[in-house]
């Protein structure tokens, strides 16, 4: 999977009003510092409003659950490919297969426990003790070898066998990874921001992936290259348990303004209704350009790795992920007051033009410089387009539906894309037909026109953005 951002969800009504109880003064638990802003519109930087102070305990859980979870996703979203290719097959179409079937699964299941959250009120029980499971779930792909499945079956079934069991742990990983993360965490941060500094929240939240990879890309790169899979599924792992006990001291639940009275299943029906349809356009129209960005991203991500590695030769490709990985959070977090005072969907625009600049270049560029210089532009415009289009969302989130909204996210922002983008991706790398030999085993590599791909779709992001601008000039005409 990509990875998975923070999320979004929609306006109460068609016309979104003035100020709301839920925006107009942020949850409080535990004595955490929360001032309270003067207004909850997100239109225009002309607007001189408060920001909502966070507090330090906060700001604390945002950074470890949030950081710990992009670590995960991390290994899922582009070192489980790693390992598949490495340990067991080159067929893109299998890479394809077991990112659309942990999407799948992880929709499904950010469905039901977001919903679940909702209607008892609590998300630090699903976040805590999910992250525990999740670790455990993450170490457990270390003990998956095809030498391992030899004695069950012959080479080709071994080869089989151990796609399917990688598929499988993909799956339970992600189940456990949604509800924790995607529902119950994304479902809090919701919980504890309002209009004021959700830009700013989100464009941290929007670092995190990049800092992540960061992380593992500088700390645990080496145990991969050196066919340590084990070690590293097990360092992670642990990592991710350990936050999950420090989560169930630290994390406060905010007081969700009205629990929800609808059972689970009702509550997982309502964002897929006509009528929540109806009375919420500008929250498909804002998920629908989530879902055509999110397919772009995965025509190349899931293969990322492997161009750099394999289809470039860059020995030191660890070095240009971690110049471009930190270059973009720094972006990211910095434009995070920028989308805040110029307003988030009139950011988007921008962003995607930073995101479509770098992706023209990566398909043209060889040399290691250069390839540090359109990275930087890719990934920032990427980080600074989820931000905007999440910061948007959540503002329109319905404060009594914030757990069940998160479903809608997953199957605009994850299913969707991760259905889709992956194998078009597999279908242009399998048509270029491009190989190189290792070992006297010839196999397959990805090519540049997985990123000429990958901006061609981005470009149709541009319809429902201008729709929602023409949206909000209709609102700022009639408010006026």
């Amino acid at each position: 999977m990509s990875a998975r951002s923070s999320p979004g969800s929609p306006a109460a009504s068609s016309r979104r009003p003035t100020s709301r109880p839920s925006d107009a003064e942020p949850h409080r638990d535990d004595g955490e510092d929360a001032s309270v802003t003067t207004t909850s519109t997100d239109r225009s930087a002309n607007h001189d409003r408060r920001v909502s102070r966070l507090g330090g305990r906060r700001w604390a859980v945002l950074a470890l659950v949030g950081l710990v979870g992009q670590i995960a996703w991390t290994v899922e979203n582009l070192y489980l490919n790693v390992f598949v290719y490495d340990t067991i097959t080159d067929e893109p179409r299998v890479l394809a297969a077991m990112v659309a079937a942990s999407a799948v699964a992880a929709t499904l299941t950010t469905l039901v426990v977001g919903a679940w959250s909702d209607r008892v009120g609590r998300r630090r029980v699903f976040v805590a003790g999910g992250y525990v499971l999740w670790g455990l779930s993450t170490a457990a792909f270390g003990l998956v070898t095809v030498d391992g499945l030899a004695g069950a079956a012959s080479v080709a079934g071994a080869v089989t066998l151990a796609v399917l069991v990688v598929i499988v742990l993909d799956c339970l990983m992600s189940v456990l990874g949604s509800g924790a993360n995607d529902a119950a965490f994304n479902a809090w941060v919701t919980d504890v921001t309002d209009s004021t500094n959700r830009g700013r929240v989100e464009a941290v939240l929007a670092a995190m992936p990049l800092l992540a990879m960061l992380l593992v890309f500088g700390g645990l790169d080496g145990l991969t290259r050196a066919g340590e899979w084990r070690a590293f599924f097990l360092v992670v792992g642990i990592a991710i348990v350990i936050v999950g006990v420090v989560a169930w001291f630290l994390m406060r639940d905010a007081a969700v303004p009205q629990q929800q009275p609808d059972g689970v299943w009702r509550s997982i029906a309502f964002g897929l209704r006509p009528s929540t349809m109806r009375a919420n356009p500008a929250l498909y129209i804002t998920f629908s350009a989530w879902a055509v960005f999110g397919i772009s991203t995965q025509v190349f991500l899931p293969y990322l790795i492997i161009y750099l590695q394999r289809t470039l030769r860059i020995e030191g490709y660890a070095l240009v992920l971690g110049v471009v990985l930190l270059g973009a959070s720094v972006v990211s977090i910095l434009g995070g007051r920028v989308i805040d005072r110029f307003g988030k969907v009139r950011s988007i625009l921008p962003a995607l033009a930073i995101y479509l600049l770098g992706l023209a270049l990566m398909a043209f560029v060889r040399d290691f410089t250069w390839v540090i210089v359109a990275g930087l532009a890719m990934m920032s415009g990427f980080m600074l387009v989820v931000a905007a289009i999440g910061a948007a969302s959540r503002d329109a989130t319905p404060p009594d539906r914030a757990g069940s909204v998160q479903g809608l996210r997953m199957i605009f922002a994850i299913l969707i894309p991760m259905v889709i983008g992956p194998f078009i991706g597999a279908a242009i790398i399998s048509g270029a037909g491009e190989t190189y030999e290792e070992l006297g085993v010839v196999k397959q590599v990805p090519t540049a026109g997985i990123f000429v791909a990958a901006a061609v779709i981005a470009v149709v992001v541009v319809i429902p953005v201008l729709a929602l601008l023409h949206r909000e000039r209709r609102t700022a005409a009639v408010d006026a």
